[in-house]
């Protein structure tokens, strides 16, 4: 059986780019979409070619950005734009299959397998592509061309920009082995970290240590990230004819004001797991996994999680669970800039058949919750988002709860 060939298509610098087509001076000069920059919310979100010579970096805040380059041109977003173009870029993509699964709003992998003897070998779709796109549309495509989903991406990052990269069963160990092990799908900063501290800096690193210590020190995901770094991954592109369950819900706030004091914690996980909450209600699931994810004011990060005895959709045992989680591994007085919550491992709600519980009182303390926040569904569907709102997120100074900010999540 033959290898299957898959794409991985990146859009290059993609917001900016995109902005650079109704303002084509903006090429011209070092230039960043980014956020407020009066407000904690100011980030990078894109840059152009001329930005990255400064050394400016997507995420970082405005400010620092602009220490690197005083002279940085910050454009705000236009999302219905970006999503337009995305929406063009993609349906492109399926003219040539339909086996095409995107990875945010810029990427996109295409299992091509099927169609090679129509339109030609993976690098000859790849570099029609890229033509495509840049003719069609004025934006240029970096392709990734492998034969797993993972060498795949590692390919169209590999070199940018508007280039194909060919990883095959004969140069990935050249190309992809001596890569630093941040280059590795799903490698974050925490996971980069605990794999250094293992003396592991590069992906042939982590295809040559031993399995059982790396299940041992991080658990399945060890034993995936090894399976990603010797070429094992068999993942299927999903087609765009399957209809997409969600996989996590969550939401996360960058705070107007760092959290510093035990009522400040409170009353920002209780506003985001509300909002959490709700969003598993509509999707009419409970999830038996939540996680927290905690930024300082440095942009220092750490990520937690726990699975839950019951599976859950109510705001309180979130809040709970999650409060139990932050209070367990951060130290109160420490700067909270950013705060998610997300939520996995979701079972239809019809189908949560929980065992009986021996103490009543919990059980009908649960069902009373319920309620409670089944009306507060019914309040807010009628009279809209901000008709009602727990006491302890009212009238806060860090930014959340009110108006504004949910129209924003």
């Amino acid at each position: 059986m033959s290898d299957r060939t898959i794409l991985h298509c990146d859009c290059n610098g993609f917001y900016a780019s995109v902005e650079c087509l109704f303002n084509p001076e903006l090429k011209n000069v070092p230039m960043a979409v980014g956020g407020d920059e009066d407000s904690r919310h100011g980030i990078i979100l894109a840059k152009n070619e001329i930005a990255k010579k400064y050394n400016i970096k997507t995420a970082e805040t405005i400010w620092q950005a602009k220490r690197k380059c005083p002279n940085l041109v910050i454009v705000r977003p236009h999302r219905g734009e970006y999503v337009k173009y995305s929406k063009i870029v993609n349906s492109i993509y399926q003219e040539y299959t339909d086996l095409v699964e995107p990875f945010g709003i810029d990427e996109s992998w295409l299992d091509v397998t099927a169609s090679r003897e129509l339109f030609g070998d993976g690098k000859t779709i790849a570099d029609t592509l890229r033509e495509r796109i840049k003719k069609e549309t004025g934006l240029t495509i970096s392709a990734g061309v492998s034969f797993n989903k993972v060498f795949a991406k590692i390919g169209s990052d590999y070199k940018k920009p508007d280039a194909t990269t060919v990883i095959s069963r004969e140069n990935y160990k050249q190309i992809v082995w001596p890569l630093p092990i941040s280059a590795l799908l799903f490698v974050g900063h925490s996971t980069e970290d605990s794999l250094k501290h293992m003396g592991i800096f590069t992906i042939g690193d982590l295809a040559a240590y031993n399995e059982s210590v790396l299940e041992k020190r991080l658990g399945k995901a060890g034993i995936m990230l090894a399976k990603y770094a010797k070429g094992n991954d068999n993942e299927p592109v999903a087609s765009v004819y399957e209809e997409k369950e969600a996989k996590s819900i969550g939401n996360s706030v960058t705070f107007s004001r760092n959290l510093m004091s035990m009522d400040d914690i409170k009353t920002g996980t209780a506003a985001i797991a509300d909002m959490v909450a709700v969003r598993l209600r509509k999707h009419h699931v409970k999830c038996r996994t939540v996680q927290i994810l905690i930024k300082d004011a440095d942009l220092k990060s750490i990520s937690r999680q726990k699975a839950l005895t019951l599976p859950t959709n109510l705001a309180k045992e979130l809040y709970d669970e999650a409060l139990s989680l932050i209070l367990k591994n951060w130290t109160v007085g420490r700067p909270i800039r950013m705060l998610s919550i997300q939520t996995s491992s979701f079972i239809n709600e019809r189908d949560d058949f929980q065992q009986l519980n021996l103490f009543k009182d919990d059980t009908e303390k649960r069902k009373k919750q319920e309620r409670a926040e089944a009306a507060l569904d019914k309040i807010r569907s009628r009279f809209g988002k901000d008709a009602v709102s727990t006491a302890n997120i009212i009238n806060n100074d860090i930014g959340v709860g009110d108006e504004k900010w949910r129209r924003d999540k």
